[in-house]
């Protein structure tokens, strides 16, 4: 079984805005529902599960119901932190009775314009590999510095991947890896890949992501999110 695990459990700060990003309006439907509908639409998705922000639950479920997002089953209580909701979400499939090599495309709710071939890719890598992430080899120059204003080094973009989601796992390994990091004490990787990283003695099989696959954090990329989804390829191109 496949499952989607789409974590929404922040309360988007960072965009300064009344009401949670992930629960903004784009185009007369909540980014979330956009995003629900990408798991939706895709015929090897069995079961959509959402580690929702606390006290938004019931407005998940009505605009589930609205929009006919039927593969929710389930709503798990978000956490103080990233990694504390993605931990909420697996012991919950855990409780819930899903099985050790059922796969869980862990999604963060503010990538809305993932696509079908993205999905598929994970799937493949995950059953192929046991671990699957979604990620774009780095373009940019990068430079190292402790501050944001000043740089006295640079670092090598050829060995540099920038992580997307969904991060797939079969549910009995990523559990494994959350237990590792019960025992060893780190409480607050910022995503399941770099938490793998920490623990340690495991490959990540990378699927190839997209530029169009961005996360929703600022108001300037909700204004890309609009320009995105109103664009089309041009025919002439190759």
């Amino acid at each position: 079984m496949n499952i989607a695990l789409i974590i929404a459990g922040g309360s988007g700060n960072r965009m300064g805005q009344d009401i949670p990003k992930q629960f903004m309006h784009v185009d007369g439907c909540p980014v979330i529902v956009h995003t629900m509908r990408c798991f939706q639409q895709h015929p090897d998705i069995d079961v959509i599960a959402v580690v929702c922000l606390n006290g938004w639950q019931p407005i998940l479920q009505a605009y589930a119901n609205q929009f006919n997002i039927t593969k929710l089953k389930h709503i798990y209580p978000g956490g103080t932190s990233g990694m504390e909701s993605i931990h909420n979400g697996i012991y919950g499939l855990k409780d819930d009775g899903y099985a050790d090599n059922d796969l869980v495309l862990i999604h963060d709710s503010v990538r809305p314009l993932l696509s079908q071939e993205i999905i598929s890719s994970n799937i493949a890598i995950c059953n192929a590999y046991g671990y699957a992430i979604t990620g774009i080899k780095c373009r940019e120059a990068i430079l190292e510095s402790e501050d944001g204003f000043v740089s006295t080094t640079s670092i090598p973009r050829d060995l540099l991947v920038r992580t997307q989601t969904p991060q797939t796992f079969k549910l009995k390994n990523i559990i494994a890896v959350h237990e590792e990091a019960k025992e060893k004490g780190i409480v607050d990787s910022v995503a399941s890949c770099t938490l793998v990283a920490e623990i340690g003695g495991r490959e990540m099989h990378i699927v190839p992501g997209s530029e169009k696959n961005i996360k929703i954090t600022t108001v300037e990329d909700l204004e890309i999110l609009k320009a995105l989804m109103h664009t089309s390829k041009e025919e002439w191109l190759k």
